[in-house]
């Protein structure tokens, strides 16, 4: 997830707008049908959907020739062989009999991926929480202008620009999802008035031709109105797109007002204000029983929980919270840095959230916002382009403004409904013990975060080298220097460019960087600066095909899961393959990193995967790199982000000339 690393803002006065341009504002939303649109694409939102390319089934000596390269510098020379000989037998046994079965079984599901089912599976028959384990999170930028950063008027136009993004959406008039590499031919008027004549089982085709990419926009219809709900063994994914109302969570308690009213236009702005107000000034306590912390349980406990909520009575109050539009999170407490910002975004103090939510909007005190959401229904594709689509409405064409006065006429003690629960001494003990579990698990995580200011992009790609494998690099070299070896590391990579696409590994760890972090940390004086630089060049060009592999679906990963989840389904024996500690440990992933970087997004982040990892976020930007690292006691993330900048103070320092030796 991308990071710039946001400060703290605050409201530093009020901007008075007058009755009459607010009355004004609301007249133009009644009366204007535009108003209930972000914009009005030219093409259909899902006009490429039907003739996006499919995901292709990596070759069998492919995976294993990438397999091993990724495992040579993880293991020494035995360990390599041992793996070797593994990896050749599979392919030539049973490796050969799953990859065949895999192809044929995607041959006849041409609607989808390979990948999709498993995936999807993987993910919703997982057990441990989500919090920590899966759900990310990511945080807006402050609105530009401080006075409209007030809780009550962010959350009202960040809540009016989101109906307005799915009004958009569901109205198919959200512009595609595409990218451009030529965006001077395929990012214009023209071309877009042109291709949307052409059918849409040949479209992808006609933005291939001008160097376009549409990427998949599938996992758009889970974004509102779905909730991940917890079964015995393996949870359930809900959508309800008839459901009109928002969900409000305070101090633990819920609340539920209809933010599309019965002929789906969005509620006047200045009710949802008005709304959002009342819940605001409700001077009702903290939950004494928070229902939300449940959903920071372990699945199967909270399923059990669940049944008896439903057994109890609770099964409508339930059914609205699932049917929710999205799950706005009013906060009581200011953020005093970044650091706090992460912990608070990341997980909170579990009692005033709903995780379950395919996505939840935060609102602190300071207005400062974040999106966490869950990650079965989807990847960060979609909901960064909710992220940005809502950041530029908000800031550009706010409907509510410092100073609007709340609709007149509006009776929200009526409109807004508080969800009541019945509990049992059992369910009691049920939220009391989830309590317990959440504040546990989520004392013992340590995050911190680092802003590196002496280079960025600008100078790498001067120096022809990917700014992404630079920053790669230096995790590589960090965790050296800290802990004096390579282990398994993860980067996520899309691969919405096809149909159904979800992601592919990128396996930052190689032979090239092994070298290179070895050469700069332990030896440095043994090397001349144009041989550093060399080693540099050569960790930029294989780092930069890695990339492009798994872009295009030709990693190992999903193609080994897919084949081993084949076999489990089938009943067939796995393979020693699967067995082999090698195979453990490359996927024991002790650096676990993921990067985006938006105008949108302040700071971003997650946990590590493993419990001796690190979960790192990170952005490389224009003249400075970014990067928001979390931990558990087995680590130490101070020491480890010491060790990553003194890195890119190295690596910057050879690039000018230096030597460091």
């Amino acid at each position: 997830m991308a990071m710039q690393l946001g400060v703290s803002v605050r409201s530093t006065g009020r901007l008075l707008v007058s009755p009459r341009a607010a009355a004004l504002t609301q007249r133009r939303h009644k009366h204007d049908p535009s108003a209930e649109y972000l914009h009005q694409s030219i093409v259909p939102s899902m006009h490429y959907q039907k003739s996006l390319p499919r995901l292709p089934v990596p070759k069998l000596e492919d995976t294993i020739k990438r397999y091993l390269a990724a495992q040579k510098p993880l293991l020494d020379d035995d360990q390599f062989r041992t793996t070797e000989k593994l990896a050749k037998d599979f392919q030539n046994t049973t490796g050969k009999t799953l990859h065949d079965e895999l192809v044929a079984q995607d041959k006849n599901n041409k609607h989808t991926s390979y990948i999709s089912a498993p995936w999807f599976d993987m993910y919703l028959s997982a057990r441990e929480s989500v919090v920590l384990n899966y759900n990310p999170f990511m945080s807006f930028n402050p609105d530009p202008r401080a006075e409209y950063n007030d809780q009550l008027v962010r959350s009202t136009n960040i809540v009016c620009s989101a109906v307005r993004f799915m009004k958009t959406l569901r109205a198919g008039v959200l512009a595609p999802e595409v990218f451009h590499l030529n965006p001077a031919k395929s990012d214009t008027d023209g071309f877009k008035r042109l291709i949307r004549w052409v059918p849409p089982s040949l479209s992808w085709y006609g933005a291939y031709m001008v160097n376009a990419y549409p990427l998949d926009m599938s996992q758009y219809y889970r974004l509102f109105n779905s909730t991940r709900v917890p079964r015995q063994g393996r949870d359930e994914l809900f959508t309800d797109a008839k459901g009109r109302h928002l969900l409000v969570m305070r101090k633990g308690n819920m609340y539920t007002f209809d933010a599309v009213d019965r002929d789906g236009n969005m509620v006047a702005p200045a009710e949802i204000h008005a709304h959002l107000s009342y819940i605001l000034a409700d001077e009702t306590p903290a939950a004494a029983h928070p229902l939300g912390v449940l959903t920071g349980e372990n699945r199967d406990v909270w399923a059990g929980l669940r049944d008896k909520l439903v057994a109890a009575g609770n099964g409508e109050a339930l059914q609205a919270v699932d049917s929710a539009l999205f799950c706005l999170c009013l906060d009581e407490e200011d953020m005093r840095d970044h650091i706090h910002t992460s912990h608070n975004m990341l997980h909170g103090d579990g009692r005033n959230r709903w995780y379950d939510k395919s996505f939840s909007v935060v609102v602190a005190r300071d207005g400062q916002s974040a999106i966490n959401f869950e990650h079965s229904w989807g990847d960060g594709v979609a909901v960064l382009r909710f992220q940005n689509e809502v950041f530029k409405d908000t800031t550009e064409k706010p409907l509510v403004h410092p100073g609007s006065a709340p609709a007149p006429g509006v009776d929200s003690a009526v409109a807004v409904r508080r969800l009541h629960f019945h509990l049992d001494d059992a369910l009691r003990a049920g939220i009391a013990a989830a309590g317990e579990s959440f504040d546990a698990a989520v004392s013992k995580l340590t995050i911190h975060a680092l802003e590196f200011k002496k280079g960025g992009k600008e100078r790498l790609k001067k120096q022809k080298l990917s700014p992404d494998a630079v920053a790669q690099l230096a995790f590589q070299m960090g965790f050296l220097r800290q802990y004096g070896h390579t282990v398994a590391s993860y980067e996520s990579c899309s691969t919405a460019a096809f149909k159904h696409g979800r992601t592919e590994t990128i396996r930052p760890a190689t032979a090239h960087t092994k070298r290179c972090a070895e050469a700069f940390v332990q030896r440095p004086a043994e090397h001349s600066v144009g041989q550093l630089v060399d080693m540099l060049k050569d960790c930029s060009k294989y780092h930069g095909q890695l990339t492009k592999e798994a872009a295009m679906g030709q990693g190992f990963d999903r193609h080994l899961f897919a084949m081993r989840y084949l076999a489990n389904g089938t009943g067939q024996a796995l393979h020693d393959l699967y067995g082999d500690p090698a195979y453990a440990a490359i996927n024991h992933n002790v650096l676990s990193t993921s990067t985006l970087t938006s105008p949108a997004v302040s700071i971003g982040g997650f946990a590590p995967v493993v419990p001796d990892g690190f979960g790192v976020g990170y952005g490389v930007h224009d003249d400075w790199i970014g990067c928001n690292v979390s931990s558990y006691p087995a680590r130490d993330v101070h020491e480890f982000l010491r060790c990553v900048e003194k890195s890119l103070e190295d690596i910057f320092a050879v690039l000018e000339g230096k030597s460091i030796g």
